[in-house]
């Protein structure tokens, strides 16, 4: 038993996967963000799953625009 305030742990980590729904609709990047009302930047942080914190309204417009579930892109590693 670790009795120390900050115990380090590894949660694992959730990954976004957005690679082949975008490339199975032939969405590209930039109609994605041009569709979504996001920065070209912010799309390519989800693009390549570098965001640390997700913005849920831009989550919300990704799955609109590709006619998906937050399911089909969020995906937990352990």
């Amino acid at each position: 038993m670790d009795n120390g305030i900050f115990v380090l742990r590894n949660y694992g980590k959730v990954k976004i996967n957005i690679k082949p729904i975008m490339k199975e609709k032939n969405i590209t990047r930039n109609k994605l963000s041009v569709l979504t009302g996001a920065t070209y930047n912010v799309i390519n942080r989800y693009y390549n799953s570098d965001i640390s914190r997700i913005d849920l309204d831009v989550l919300a417009r990704i799955c609109y625009v590709l006619d998906c579930d937050v399911a089909d892109i969020l995906e937990y590693e352990r």
